[in-house]
């Protein structure tokens, strides 16, 4: 996998002399969504904004694809990075297709390739084009404008998008949904994602990897949701993480053969044999840890049978569980110790 934006040494003070971001150097990779997390005035939208010169740096390099982004047009690189903000900045006055089309325009695309365009975003992003099309912002709710902004964002289909706590206006419910959503677009297009959150749930939930950034723009950890939850760097990453690091653990692993305790009834009883019918309530092997902590909970006789391709190959309980869980704690203290030894 190779490299989309790469930041070397970079620096950035204000005229004040205060530092937002000092010696910071970190690489996203082409295709990952790269979470960038930490407290009130750590650098973490700094560093965004310096990405496609919103704030330029003081010193140091940015690569978008090799190419240092100080040395090109503003305008042009802006244009190639999507770019979406907290309270979306739709344009009043313009209708949502006029919105998602607004740098198709700025491209001089002709009017047919701009419709198509606009209207299969507007699909992809759930939102009806025959339905939404011609409504403007103030008829729609937080969370339908905030997927205009995503739409018009990804209208050039950039390589890369910026996203400044995309969902932060959005009520809870919205938020979730919008998460969902988001990570199925992402999916569907593979673009390279850099996102800005003060929320360590939505990093864990979409990120393929978290940078944790303290104040003055240091780099913490940078690592997969995994290492951040079960082996923080630092004080201050364990700090931010908190106490839910357990909880978050249960959506990130994943139920494995190894984890199971015997088949419900032991051999030669019918669901050794067969299929698992439906008032087993089973769960599928390879399922979240959460999901089975669900079932488990509401399991009657604290016992759940587990399933591949339908046939039930164990079972499990409390403590199957919690052996599953410190078995992902333990792989990513084992990461985290062979990348600094290779670091």
């Amino acid at each position: 996998m190779g490299t989309a934006i790469a930041f070397e040494h970079v620096r950035k003070v204000y005229v004040d002399g205060s530092v937002a971001v000092e010696d910071l150097s970190l690489e996203v990779r082409e295709h990952e969504l790269l979470a960038l997390v930490g407290p009130s005035g750590c650098g973490k939208s700094t560093t965004l904004r310096m990405a496609n010169r919103l704030v330029e740096p003081t010193s140091g390099r940015i690569l978008l694809g090799g190419e240092d982004v100080t040395h090109a047009d503003a305008v042009g690189l802006r244009r190639r990075m999507g770019y979406v903000i907290q309270h979306v900045g739709l344009f009043p006055h313009r209708t949502v297709a006029q919105n998602v089309a607004t740098v198709p325009v700025l491209l001089r695309w002709d009017r047919r390739r701009t419709t198509a365009r606009v209207e299969e975003l507007l699909d992809l992003v759930g939102l009806d084009p025959a339905v939404y099309a011609r409504r403007y912002p103030h008829e729609l709710s937080g969370g339908e404008r905030q997927r205009v902004g995503v739409a018009r964002a990804l209208a050039s289909d950039p390589p890369v998008l910026l996203m400044d706590e995309p969902f932060g206006a959005v009520d809870p419910v919205g938020r979730r949904r919008l998460q969902s959503e988001f990570a199925r677009i992402r999916r569907e297009l593979g673009t390279t994602v850099m996102l800005v959150t003060h929320d360590v749930d939505e990093a864990v939930r979409l990120g393929d990897r978290i940078a944790v950034l303290s104040k003055g723009g240091h780099l913490e950890q940078l690592a997969d949701p995994v290492q951040v939850l079960a082996a923080p760097a630092s004080p201050a990453v364990a700090d931010l993480v908190g106490q839910g690091a357990a909880v978050r653990l249960l959506a990130l692993g994943r139920l494995e053969l190894g984890d199971l305790g015997p088949v419900p009834g032991g051999p030669g009883a019918d669901q050794a044999r067969g299929r698992a019918g439906p008032s087993d309530e089973p769960i599928a092997l390879g399922a979240s840890l959460d999901t089975a902590f669900a079932r488990l909970a509401a399991a009657s006789d604290g016992r759940v049978p587990v399933t591949d391709s339908g046939t039930v190959v164990g079972s499990l309980d409390g403590a199957s569980l919690l052996a599953a869980l410190h078995r992902v704690t333990r792989a990513a203290h084992d990461d985290e110790a062979a990348a600094g030894r290779t670091a």
